[in-house]
């Protein structure tokens, strides 16, 4: 099994809207058979506006494939998801993605 983890470090006053994108796209995506993502923010982190968004996923292979091809919904939901992430980048300063094997 293996956690991913998107770190996104918002730019000032752009975390709720950035969480709320989230929400929103952790829904929809296990409408379509996507793992269900934790969301978090920061408390005390190393940057000041920081959003986590975690999944687990049974192995490389699957988030490979989940990354290569576009989910599978209703049209309806299709076009909630592009909505969603519509305009995110303007939320955010810089990211990066973290892969880690759960051990226990």
């Amino acid at each position: 099994m293996f956690i991913i983890r998107e770190i996104m470090y918002c730019k000032p006053g752009k975390v709720r809207p950035l969480v709320d994108k989230f929400k929103t796209i952790s829904e929809l995506s296990v409408k379509m058979g996507m793992p269900r993502m934790r969301i978090m923010t920061d408390f005390c982190a190393e940057q000041y506006w920081t959003v986590v968004s975690e999944m687990e996923v049974p192995d490389l292979n699957a988030f490979e494939q989940m990354m290569a091809t576009m989910p599978q919904g209703s049209t309806d939901d299709m076009k909630k998801m592009e909505e969603a992430m519509h305009g995110y980048h303007d939320l955010v300063d810089h990211g990066k993605r973290e892969i880690y094997r759960l051990e226990a």
